[in-house]
């Protein structure tokens, strides 16, 4: 396990490619047009969709999540992603257990508190991440996801089962939550601003619509969607104290992502710095990595 590592792609500014961020140029297939940006409201949770709890074990802490059916859910079948259709949020991910428990570990070492936080998770799927947060008295918690159906039928069922269990009274998070696209949930999201923040104004513009701490896991596989990715991020993160949380892949085989290219791109902007919170080896050729994105 390697912590508290700084990134730097490129050891001196000779040694930089000269296509800069030419890998985010790279065709893709062109996706369809993404479905309009929704807020779900905690009342529209799915009862036609069976879902079934399952707890699931994170080092001394237990979290509840459920079981549907990508089938009963969207009429596909049991795939992990349909680009520009079904953005795999009905799958647990590895990158999400290692954020909750890169959280928990910033936490004990004094390094992160979620007390009285603003908080957006995006790519949410199961919201563990964010789930976590709100048992950790987060004040709120946005959680976002590409389909609505996931939020109605998985996310907001394994919120209720979590914070119904275990949260108390007293801290209880408002929870609100929005399906749409990275380039254009921006218009909906309470916290967001229309446009990247200004970085040469006023830190105090804009410090009370932002988000204090963004978590992200597994959503950098897609190349085509770094560039809203991090546009979203740079409208939402609260300036000059905001913090992102990234759990993913160091490289996605098969579909080009990752997490060395996304960190990349915020290195040539050179707006924000990328510290290594914690690496995952578990045997396989590719390693997991959780990375903590603050401004320089």
């Amino acid at each position: 396990m390697a912590t508290n590592t700084s990134f730097q792609l490129f050891s001196s500014s000779k040694d930089k490619p000269s296509l800069g961020l030419g890998f985010l140029e790279s065709s893709e297939p062109q996706l369809p047009p993404p479905p309009p940006s929704v807020e779900v409201l905690s009342s529209e949770v799915s009862s036609s969709v069976k879902y079934t709890v399952e707890p699931v074990y994170l080092d001394g802490l237990t979290l509840l999540k459920g079981r549907v059916s990508t089938k009963e859910v969207l009429g596909l079948p049991n795939s992990d992603l349909v680009p520009g259709i079904y953005e795999g949020g009905l799958k647990l991910w590895e990158g999400s257990l290692d954020l909750v428990k890169a959280l928990r570990s910033e936490i004990q070492n004094g390094c992160l508190s979620f007390e009285g936080k603003r908080v957006l998770e995006l790519g949410c799927g199961h919201g563990l991440p964010g789930i976590f947060a709100c048992l950790e008295s987060a004040a709120e918690v946005h959680f976002q996801d590409f389909n609505a159906e996931v939020l109605q039928c998985l996310t907001i069922p394994n919120v209720n089962a979590n914070l119904l269990e275990k949260a108390k009274p007293e801290t209880v998070s408002e929870v609100r939550f929005f399906a749409g696209d990275w380039g254009e949930i921006h218009q909906l999201l309470p916290l967001a601003r229309e446009s990247e923040i200004n970085l040469t104004s006023s830190s105090e513009h804009g410090q009370a619509s932002a988000y204090d701490v963004i978590l992200m896991a597994e959503t950098i596989y897609s190349i085509s969607a770094q560039r809203n990715l991090y546009g979203l991020i740079k409208k939402c993160m609260n300036q000059p104290n905001g913090v992102v949380y990234l759990a993913g892949k160091k490289h996605y085989f098969g579909v080009g992502g990752g997490t060395r290219q996304f960190l990349s791109m915020l290195e040539k902007e050179g707006v924000m710095a990328a510290t290594l919170v914690t690496e995952v080896a578990d045997g396989s050729s590719n390693v997991r990595e959780v990375w903590k994105l603050s401004y320089k």
